[in-house]
């Protein structure tokens, strides 16, 4: 009696020598950026919905195709490339200024401890009092000009960086700090190629929130007083009812905000390679 031929194969393997894709070749086989259409799609549908159904007039709900037209007619002239621009420059000013020193206070803080409970108190304080109760002395203080708005967004960023920072830098294994300076390593050696590298990932995570709260600031600054900027267009179109340009100012800022994530989601990649 023949013994019946078994149908398994190897592990891998398919009939016919053919080699089976491995999980997460196969989970990727769906595209990274389906989910973001697909959502996007419903988003949009849902939202025609509601102005069909509800019959909302353009003033408090407009379709959007309204808004999308509004957003050429915008883009064509020139309009919104010009408050844009503004608020990415005072975005990326205030993240500017608040990686700078939140990177060297959360240095100070992290192998400092004594300095840390003297400040503690008072950067927790900071973070107590709203920005938007803030926004107008520093106007008062500073001027209307961008610099009152690069502050402002400076203020908002700085918290995120600066608690993250010091708790990836605790979190560098002391051992290796020790065979660092056993093996004769200075400061600035230790920093670079031993602290920098190991609290990279977390130091990013507050990268990636200060980015996204660096609009938030600017905007806030700009509502407090400004002529330019995406929030003084919002401001603008608030005052003359007119909802679609509001839509576009949103969607803009919503835009902006989303490519800074996603910059600092990929320089993520590119430096912390090594850990995947």
């Amino acid at each position: 009696m023949m013994r019946q031929q078994s149908l398994t194969y190897p592990q891998g393997q398919l009939e016919g020598g053919r080699e089976a894709p491995p999980p997460a070749a196969r989970r990727r086989s769906f595209p990274a950026g389906a989910g973001l259409v697909i959502s996007l799609a419903v988003v949009l549908a849902a939202w025609k919905a509601i102005v069909v159904v509800r019959n909302y007039p353009a003033f408090v709900l407009p379709a959007p195709e309204l808004v999308l037209q509004r957003l050429a007619l915008e883009l064509t002239s020139g309009t919104l490339r010009q408050h844009a621009l503004i608020t990415l420059a005072e975005s990326l000013g205030g993240f500017g200024l608040a990686l700078a020193v939140s990177l060297v206070l959360a240095y100070m803080l992290a192998h400092a401890p004594r300095l840390e409970r003297i400040l503690a108190p008072q950067l927790a304080a900071t973070q107590a009092v709203p920005v938007v109760a803030v926004a107008p002395l520093i106007i008062l203080w500073v001027g209307s000009d961008i610099r009152s708005k690069i502050l402002v967004a400076a203020l908002v960023t700085f918290f995120p960086i600066l608690s993250s920072s010091i708790v990836a830098l605790r979190g560098v294994p002391r051992e290796l700090l020790e065979m660092a300076k056993i093996s004769g390593a200075n400061w600035h050696q230790t920093l670079w190629h031993v602290e920098l590298p190991l609290a990279a990932p977390g130091i990013f995570g507050g990268v990636k929130a200060g980015l996204a709260l660096a609009t938030t600031g600017a905007v806030v600054g700009e509502f407090v007083g400004a002529r330019d900027g995406l929030g003084a267009l919002i401001n603008i179109s608030r005052g003359l009812f007119d909802t679609p340009l509001m839509f576009v100012a949103l969607i803009t800022l919503a835009a902006l905000t989303l490519s800074f994530y996603l910059i600092a989601v990929a320089l993520e990649w590119a430096l912390v390679r090594w850990e995947q």
